[in-house]
């Protein structure tokens, strides 16, 4: 079974995710941590649950979803995943960095470009990858065989939606994603945000006042 720890890191306050099952093997998805404590933070707990992280993953190339990349990927000497469409997201982020003052902004090349066929395993886990563009073009979403939860970036929060005002974000595009890859899951499905609380897919069905069900 998996279980799902939360961080929230950088002035952002970005959600970074450690997944882990039973065998102690664990996925790092969107290493937020910029500064010397969130390293540590994120470092410590992968200690204390003697944890062996085998890939760093992300739900799309932002800033703020990508800070910790070259230090998760280089301490823990793993392999750096993300959605083959984000690349040049990912890319544009030492471009730009240093005008939202992270001067200390290490890029870092992904090892693996993913597509929807791809299956991320790890212990006795495996995630599926859904293709949510809108926030970002090439934003992608992780969920498990049995539909229990997504962790979904920034497309769907609690009682709202990921912005879409940045290079490559597009509002319509963004509300299809939602309606057709993350309403097509069971009200009971958890969505793990970017940002902010947990929510349901069933709850946003039927209150969020963006992409809410009419």
């Amino acid at each position: 079974m998996i279980e799902i720890e939360q961080f929230t890191f950088n002035p952002f306050m970005e959600n970074t995710y450690v997944l882990y099952d039973e065998t102690k093997e664990a996925v790092i998805i969107d290493p937020g941590c910029y500064d010397p404590r969130e390293h540590k933070e994120l470092l410590d707990f992968v200690v204390e649950k003697t944890l062996k992280v085998k890939y760093i993953l992300n739900t799309h190339g932002h800033i703020d979803h990508v800070l910790g990349n070259y230090f998760a990927k280089t301490h823990f000497g793993v392999d750096l995943l993300i959605g083959k469409e984000d690349l040049q997201t990912l890319k544009s982020v030492e471009v730009y960095a240093a005008n939202y003052g992270f001067q200390g902004y290490q890029a870092t090349e992904p090892d693996q470009l993913l597509d929807t066929t791809d299956i991320i395993k790890f212990g006795n886990s495996s995630l599926n990858i859904l293709f949510v563009p809108g926030h970002a073009p090439g934003h992608i979403a992780f969920y498990p065989t049995d539909k229990s939860f997504i962790i979904g970036g920034d497309v769907l929060f609690q009682g709202s939606i990921g912005r879409t005002d940045l290079p490559g974000g597009d509002f319509d595009t963004l509300i299809n994603s939602i309606h057709t890859e993350f309403f097509k899951f069971p009200d009971s499905t958890v969505v793990h945000p970017g940002h902010g609380e947990a929510t349901t897919i069933g709850e946003e069905k039927v209150s969020n006042p963006f992409c809410a069900l009419k």
